[in-house]
């Protein structure tokens, strides 16, 4: 069978489990019982020597026998129970206990994967559920042997079995499987350029993905690089003798074993295996202490990290000693925290250097005003020029998602050329119609498109779909503009009634004191002061005033002849209430004889970076609004400049082509045989 007929057949078993598990149980039974299967496919031809060096070394009494076990079996695991597929279903009475012998008998590393999977509670629900055997014996009928499926393959058919769960929990569309033509462009871009580095004798490469999944980025990623064990190969391999260790972190326990055992089956040594971490990587990094060549990974798109709160925040308050100092994004999408977190892991220039790969979808090119977190983060990349290239992919590439994504690729050792500078790559087009829709995925890149977006990254220049910017030119100083604020004032039945409604005039009857017959003083007192504000504003004359100067003056003349100071929380809701917007009126002045600013015609204009404000402000603002002026006390928190810093990429006005709207001629000559149409349906439905 072919991967796809091995997909279906074990999907197939879930018609066996369908009346006694839940759709979204199914994965506790397929996932484990697949990779037992291959496991036991894989340990078959060593079995009775591993058996009989285990006898060996327990008549030596030995302590430590792992690594003659490990040797015996020709992998960097092993299982000492007498028991395999064959004899386990041979015995259908003890099944369940046999099982559990034969799962005693693994070595610890391959026992942990098991226990991620919860696999002896799933023998508990088969056992009682009575389909045990049944599941089991249907296993029986697929081959997992290397001979007959290599580890290429299998990681794929452990892939689609993991989409097809996702898309039967369909719980998050942001936390979607990354199909291998996507991959294989990152990892293209990835190791673009890198090629005469590679090749160097003697070389020791490594790779990391922080939310490694089943582990395909970091398996295509030394394929490139070594070649693929068992397999064609779509590229060919840039150095076949180095030595590439691959180191992840998961935080899906099930995806975990999955990658886990899949690393285990394919390198015999198992170093792989044993660098890839369970756990979250936002709040438990369980590679803290190092730094990596090359590091890759699809974080979860729109998902929140409030599980990770606590820590991730605590570490952006200490600033550059953390992974996350220019700032947190919000709470509800934790994509650029994962893109802080690698960068955080590049090597040092002096050492080398590190490249980066990430795919996210378009919210963190734009989201955030200047000021804000996300907009930091950018200003934080752009000004220490890590980011080489962004490149917008087709949409419908994934399977439970049909969402625009962008590949960025990131560096800390740009070329000459390429230093201080980024690349937009348009790549929206490079699709090619999917044979079958698999889910929301509909579309693939084809690998000769992989290759032409390769060269349009490598060729470096601006034209066509490439475009070459500076880094400053994403970046602006966003400038807050003033207008004066002019009122007209009159002391009219309208105005004034709106004082019972201000607070500072309410608060006048309201009193805190505990003790009854003082609070009912109080209160009393307040009401008679109410009462005596009124009487004032009611003497006053009815005239419009458009002075706040003339008004005031001639207010307190009267507040004074009655004896009545006030507040000045009462003072300015009297203001406030007898004051209406007018056009017509003189600017009104703070007690410092400043311009009071009308926060209703407060706002804001992006200076782009390295231009003049003043010279700004004076040719796109002055000419149309003459009594304005720049508010300087809004500053960058930064430089402390007027204006706040803020960076946006908004990669499609860069590549937006005007389309004419069609001639008037052609849209009446439509209507009007859409209108023919119409009325011949009509005949036929009346006759």
């Amino acid at each position: 069978m072919n991967h796809s007929e091995i997909v279906s057949f074990i999907w197939g078993i879930a018609d066996l489990i369908r009346d006694s598990f839940k759709r979204g149980k199914f994965q506790d039974v397929i996932l484990p019982l697949t990779v037992l299967r291959r496991v036991d496919s894989v340990l078959s031809p060593t079995k009775e020597k591993v058996l009989e060096t285990q006898a060996k070394l327990k008549a030596k009494k030995l302590e430590n026998p792992e690594a003659q076990l490990k040797r015996a079996s020709e992998f960097a695991f092993y299982n000492t129970s007498h028991y395999d597929f064959e004899k386990l279903l041979a015995d259908a009475p003890n099944l369940a206990a046999n099982l559990r012998n034969y799962m005693a008998g693994f070595s610890p590393n391959m026992r942990e994967v098991f226990e991620r999977f919860d696999f002896d509670n799933t023998i508990t629900k088969l056992e009682e559920a009575d389909l045990l055997f049944l599941v089991m014996e249907r296993f029986k009928g697929v081959d997992l042997h290397p001979n007959n499926v290599d580890n290429p393959t299998m990681g794929t058919i452990f892939e689609e079995l993991i989409r097809k769960f996702n898309e039967a929990l369909n719980e998050n569309p942001g936390e979607h499987f990354t199909p291998r033509d996507v991959v294989q462009l990152m990892v293209h871009l990835l190791l673009a350029g890198d090629e005469s580095r590679i090749q160097k004798k003697g070389i020791v490469v490594t790779v990391y993905d922080p939310c490694c999944g089943s582990g395909g980025m970091l398996t295509i990623a030394k394929e490139h690089i070594v070649g693929a064990d068992g397999a064609s190969g779509e590229v060919e391999p840039i150095n076949a003798e180095a030595a590439v260790h691959l180191f992840g972190q998961e935080v899906n326990p099930e995806t975990w074993a999955v990658s886990k055992s899949d690393m285990l089956m394919i390198h015999p040594d198992g170093h792989d295996a044993e660098n890839l971490a369970f756990g979250s990587t936002l709040s438990d990094d369980r590679h803290a202490d190092m730094d990596f060549d090359y590091l890759i990974t699809n974080p979860p798109y729109g998902k929140d990290w409030k599980r990770d709160e606590d820590t991730v925040r605590a570490e952006h308050a200490r600033g550059s000693a953390g992974r996350f100092a220019p700032g947190v994004p919000r709470i509800s999408d934790g994509q650029m925290l994962f893109l802080m977190h690698m960068l955080s892991h590049m090597k040092d220039p002096a050492q080398g250097g590190s490249r980066v790969a990430i795919i996210m979808n378009g919210s963190p090119l734009f989201t955030g005003d200047a000021g804000s977190s996300e907009s930091e983060i950018r200003r934080w990349i752009l000004e220490n020029d890590w980011l080489d290239t962004i490149v917008a992919l087709p949409e419908q590439l994934f399977y439970n998602t049909g969402i625009a994504t962008y590949v960025w690729i990131l560096s800390n050792r740009k070329t000459e050329t390429s230093k201080g500078k980024v690349q937009l790559i348009d790549a929206t087009e490079a699709w090619v119609p999917m044979p079958k829709s698999l889910g929301d995925k509909r579309r693939q890149i084809s690998p000769e498109q992989i290759g032409e977006i390769s060269e349009i990254y490598a060729r470096f220049r601006d034209k066509g779909k490439s475009k070459i910017f500076r880094t400053t030119d994403f970046g602006f100083r966003k400038i807050r503009v003033e207008r004066p604020l002019r009122l007209n004032f009159k002391a009219s039945p309208e105005r004034i009634e709106r004082l019972s409604e201000e607070t500072a005039f309410k608060n006048l009857a309201a009193s805190k004191k505990k003790k009854m017959e003082a609070k009912a003083a109080e209160e009393q007192a307040g009401r008679e002061q109410q009462k005596a504000i009124l009487a004032v504003l009611e003497a006053l004359p009815e005239d419009l005033y458009r002075s706040r100067e003339e008004f005031h003056q001639v207010l307190y003349s009267v507040l004074e002849s009655r004896g009545l100071k006030l507040t000045a929380a009462l003072r300015n809701a009297i203001f406030a209430v007898l004051s209406e917007r007018d056009d017509e009126a003189s600017i009104s002045m703070d007690l410092n004889g400043n311009s009071q600013p009308d926060k209703d015609l407060t706002d804001y204009e992006n200076v782009p970076l390295g231009e003049d404000i003043e010279a700004y402000f004076e040719r796109e603002v002055r000419p149309f609004v003459s009594d304005a002026w720049i508010d300087k006390s809004f500053i960058d928190q930064l430089d402390g400049d007027t204006g706040r810093v803020g960076y946006e990429i908004n990669f499609n006005s860069y590549f937006y082509k005007y389309q004419p709207p069609r001639p008037l001629e052609e849209i009446e000559a439509d209507i009007k045989e859409l209108e023919g149409e119409i009325i011949s349906m009509l005949k036929e439905i009346t006759s």
